[in-house]
């Protein structure tokens, strides 16, 4: 139930930081552009919270549905204006000041997202070097030369310290070139390059986890399948795994160590899983569902469940320092951090665009749409994992948020940009009979894409 109530919580404070970040990109602009703004609504529905500005008269609303958010502003095709007043009204505003009003939304976005990272490696971000286990033969990292023990410091021209940057620089790599230069170091200092061919973005963006589709195995410490630590409401506390349960089989798969636990485990996030263990020299079976990780790029489970490192302490910190030996914490100075912020935000919204256009042409499946249901786990659990992760994920969601309002879909930011855009080169408006059609057509396109992701939602729910 407190995971629950965290996931709900993490996804309010995080879609709330993100509208209102939004709206208040057209709220600045309107005002300095000098448009009259009625109101400046965070939320849908029932006003919880309402307050009139004497000085400006603007209306400022908190509602009861925080997924979304608008600021209205004068405008004549929303009713009556008198005359003294048309001078603010949006439509009668030159294109370039409405181009400017609607675009600040999404800008503001990439504010928001800069300003996330910049905080983020500023507190640090503590991940594993990106040092291969093993390779899949006949794989494409096979193929290459990859092998166990080399760590990728490379992709193309792209500097990676950990997993996450280098899954991210291989999967923006393989959309942008396809075939890709892989840079590794060995344990004795030296560098290397082999040349891995992504060129198949079909197969890499289906279903899945990207690494293993190029046949990646991350490094794992080498430890027997015995649970350690569980956190307080995860789903192996859930399941009624305790620790020293040793991990015998899942779904009638022999378990080898703890690193094929762990891979079984991020394969099926969502899914029911039958797990037979070991407790006390008497085996029992357990049913587990894994929760989704909040920090990686597409779907991966997560249980909440630490390795058992031993009876003794030396035994412990042992384990511990071969773990440590293989960890990074990415942390920047303040002005390193922001450019870092920067380069991360632009990097993050390319790769976004790359893998929206994937899936409009049918090479990357449908079933890596996240919807509500599944931002609200990725909030919780990110906010659980500590501020660090918990900002990594505000500057993701709202980089989607930013990207996707800035498609030329009618009903978005992205389609109004569109009309103006064309407005811009006939010289007058487009009709408002196209406007009307147009409308119904992205109300289609938003509705079909919204009940794809509930769809994906409940699927992984239900397994």
């Amino acid at each position: 139930m407190n995971t629950v109530l965290i996931s709900i919580a993490s996804f309010i404070v995080a879609i709330s930081v993100i509208v209102t970040i939004h709206e208040l990109g057209h709220y600045l602009a309107a005002r300095l552009l000098g448009v009259r703004v009625l109101r400046f609504s965070v939320g849908f529905g029932k006003p919880l919270w309402r307050h009139v500005s004497r000085r400006s008269g603007i209306e400022y609303v908190l509602a009861a549905l925080p997924l979304g958010g608008y600021v209205k502003m004068l405008d004549e095709r929303e009713g009556t204006v008198e005359d003294k007043d048309l001078a603010f009204t949006f439509n009668r505003k030159p294109v370039a000041s409405r181009f400017a009003i609607v675009v600040a939304g999404p800008i503001f976005n990439f504010l928001l997202a800069i300003i996330a990272y910049l905080m983020m490696y500023v507190v640090g971000v503590q991940g594993f070097k990106a040092e291969i286990g093993a390779t899949i033969e006949g794989s494409p990292a096979y193929v290459a030369g990859l092998r166990s023990g080399d760590e990728i410091v490379r992709v193309n021209s792209v500097d990676v310290k950990t997993w996450e940057e280098a899954g991210i620089a291989l999967i923006d790599q393989a959309l942008s070139h396809g075939v890709v230069g892989v840079t590794t170091r060995d344990t004795n200092g030296f560098e290397a390059e082999v040349i891995m061919d992504l060129s198949d973005t079909q197969a890499l963006l289906d279903e899945g986890m990207a690494l293993d589709k190029m046949g990646i195995k991350p490094w794992r410490a080498t430890l027997p399948a015995v649970l350690g630590e569980l956190t307080a409401d995860g789903a192996a506390q859930a399941a009624g795994l305790q620790q020293k349960d040793r991990i015998l089989a899942v779904d009638g798969q022999t378990i080898k160590d703890w690193g094929h636990w762990v891979e079984v485990i991020r394969q099926h996030p969502g899914q029911e899983l039958s797990v037979q263990v070991e407790r006390a020299g008497r085996q029992q079976s357990l049913v587990l569902t894994p929760d989704f990780a909040p920090d990686s790029q597409l779907p991966q489970g997560r249980i909440g469940v630490y390795p058992w490192l031993g009876e003794n302490d030396a035994e412990r910190e042992r384990i511990k320092d071969e773990i440590m030996a293989h960890q990074v914490t990415v942390i920047y100075a303040p002005f390193e951090a922001l450019q870092k912020g920067m380069s991360k935000t632009l990097d993050m919204s390319v790769l976004t665009i790359k893998l929206l256009a994937k899936l409009v042409v049918g090479e990357a499946s449908l079933k890596n749409i996240s919807g509500p249901i599944s931002i609200a786990e990725y909030a919780g659990l990110s906010a659980q994992l500590g501020l660090a992760t918990f900002l990594g994920t505000l500057a993701i969601i709202s980089i989607s948020i930013g990207v996707l309002n800035l498609l030329p879909i009618p009903m978005l930011d992205g389609g109004h940009l569109m009309y103006y855009c064309i407005e811009i080169v006939k010289g007058s408006p487009v009709s408002e009979g196209i406007q009307i059609y147009a409308q119904q057509l992205g109300i289609v396109l938003l509705a079909s894409l919204m009940l794809v992701a509930f769809y994906n939602d409940f699927q992984r729910l239900l397994g």
